[in-house]
């Protein structure tokens, strides 16, 4: 009898596979200590083929970024039903994000610690990401503004430093959240509410914080 052929793995499935190592390992042991040869061996393939089909480490590296950042970006979206009020949009996405963040954590590895202190090529390619997030925050925030204000025209440049802090402080809520025992996405992202939320509920209905001294300054709902 003559040998048993095996099914070819297609290459998509192939790539997708590599880089699930490397996600892993560059995630877990960091990029200049991640090896070529570690990433192979996980994956299951041969070290001369993860370079056929990616090229070199930091061809890989970039794919790893661009995939986990697409899938970040994606998941959050996801998450929001623009039809709700705006505290559930908020609540919603954030959910979705301290979701996604849990459940991958050498991903967000790669994107929130790596990606950012190895060369500037890649965090540009995170940076690109946080960007595509920041807008879509700030279109949140600026439709819930603009109808607590009853003013369609308000301009998103109103509410982008908000948008700014928001990702910021859930970026870093992330981290913590990930690198401490117990605590879950749904509680990372209520905390997040409860710090956040007040403010800009005060904010929609026109009430804002001013320094000590000084008349508050309110903005009429109308």
């Amino acid at each position: 009898m003559g040998a048993v052929k095996t099914k070819r793995m297609p290459r998509a499935v192939r790539e997708q596979q590599m880089l699930d190592a490397a996600v892993r390992t560059f995630g877990q042991r960091g990029y200049r200590a991640a090896s070529m040869d570690e990433i192979a061996e996980l994956a299951g393939v041969s070290k001369p083929l993860v370079y056929l089909y990616l090229n070199s480490k930091e061809d890989l590296f970039t794919a790893c970024i661009r995939r986990e950042a697409t899938a970040l970006v994606a998941a959050v979206q996801a998450g929001v039903r623009t039809d709700l009020p705006a505290d559930r949009q908020l609540w919603d996405g954030l959910r979705a994000f301290f979701a996604h963040t849990a459940q991958h954590p050498d991903a967000w590895s790669v994107l929130h610690l790596q990606a950012r202190t190895h060369g500037e090529v890649f965090a540009a390619e995170v940076t690109a990401m946080r960007d595509e997030i920041v807008t879509f925050v700030t279109q949140l925030i600026a439709a819930a503004a603009r109808e607590a204000h009853r003013n369609p025209h308000l301009p998103e440049r109103e509410v982008a430093g908000l948008a700014e802090a928001l990702v910021g402080a859930a970026e870093s809520l992330a981290a913590w959240a990930n690198a401490t025992e117990g605590v879950t996405a749904r509680q990372a992202a209520t905390t997040l509410m409860n710090f956040a939320w007040s403010g800009l509920g005060d904010l929609m209905a026109g009430r804002r914080w001013s320094p000590p001294g000084e008349e508050p300054l309110t903005r009429p709902a109308g």
